[in-house]
């Protein structure tokens, strides 16, 4: 399916989407609930942070609906809240990807935390903020659920897959793409980062596995997915087809599809050994309205697929304005149709 993916995609709607004002809007991820409505699940931080690395101090997980996939999606509520520094999870929740699996929901996220004041407006907050590195190097992943959309959400107080000291995911797990089998089994794909000494190497993606989406999950190899000298690759998505599994992913410096921050596919019989399609390109962040402009988006990152009757009918990307590198003023959520 994905191979002509990048082919398929048709224009995307100026109305749609998803975007919140004074707030930082990314991570989308979308569900149908039984009423038929579709709910996004999205990460937002107040714009008096900045976008990079504000979402590490104060950002929270939300929900949004729509009558239509397209949107444009309508806050609700927010999801998972900040709830206190003494959890792991309680400063910051990131990297939404919400499943539907029988009638239980399923809501993984990163989550983070730092014994540090609340960064308050007009104060100065950067990578060399003692929050921000204490909140990135205790990035973990987490799974909530809920028997409703609308929950209560029951979180955990452990995350379901800690680093492990002196491997490629030593200093931190976050970015997570479940792949949920129909007996509740999953493989998870996620982004990882090593200790080198007093700092951190390159993003690596790893592969996991429970036998159950309850846990507990396993990494399943002492290396990462891609070499990644040769491979630099973030934000995966996964699914599962008669072949085995199908991924698309942010190629991070354009070496495998040939543009920066463009999509790449890359397809595995058994979710552990990937490799890169034929024909790798996926997405581009020059995007197509359906006003007939075009424009080079300053970020395309976190794809998400929804599928409809076994069929990616739409994807779904944290977008932003500007010529890149979180520089822009505004953020959203933005939704493109797929041709059958």
């Amino acid at each position: 399916m994905t191979t002509n993916l990048y082919e398929r995609l048709l224009p995307a709607p100026r109305d749609g989407g998803f975007e919140m004002t004074g707030y930082w809007i990314w991570c989308g991820s979308v569900v149908q609930s039984e009423d038929g409505r579709f709910h996004m699940f999205a990460s937002r931080w107040p714009k008096h942070l900045p976008m990079h690395p504000g979402w590490l101090a104060h950002s929270e997980v939300v929900r949004a609906d729509s009558d239509t996939p397209e949107g444009p999606y309508s806050f609700q509520e927010v999801v998972l809240p900040a709830r206190g520094a003494q959890y792991w999870d309680g400063r910051s929740t990131h990297n939404p990807h919400i499943v539907k699996h029988g009638s239980k929901y399923l809501l993984y996220y990163m989550g983070t935390t730092y014994p540090f004041p609340d960064v308050a407006p007009g104060e100065k907050y950067d990578l060399d903020d003692a929050r921000c590195i204490v909140a990135r190097a205790n990035k973990r992943i987490g799974l909530a659920t809920a028997d409703s959309v609308e929950g209560p959400w029951e979180r955990l107080d452990k995350p379901i897959l800690d680093v492990r000291p002196d491997k490629f995911d030593s200093y931190l797990t976050s970015n997570p793409a479940p792949c949920v089998h129909e007996d509740g089994s999953v493989l998870l794909i996620y982004k990882s980062r090593a200790y080198k000494g007093h700092t951190f190497s390159d993003m690596a993606l790893g592969a996991a596995w429970a036998d159950h989406y309850t846990g507990p999950y396993r990494a399943m190899s002492e290396e990462p997915i891609f070499p990644p000298s040769d491979i630099h690759l973030e934000d995966p998505f996964v699914w599962k087809t008669e072949d085995g599994y199908e991924m698309i992913a942010k190629d991070m410096n354009g070496s495998v599809g040939g543009e920066k921050h463009g999509g790449i596919h890359a397809h595995s019989r058994d979710g552990m050994n990937w490799q890169i399609a034929e024909n790798p390109k996926a997405y581009s962040r020059q995007v197509t309205w359906d006003d007939g402009t075009t424009r080079r988006m300053g970020n395309f990152e976190r794809p998400f697929l929804l599928f409809q009757n076994g069929k990616a009918t739409h994807l779904f990307a944290a977008t932003a304005d500007g010529d890149g590198n979180f520089g822009g003023r505004n953020t959203w959520n933005m939704v493109i149709p797929i041709k059958e």
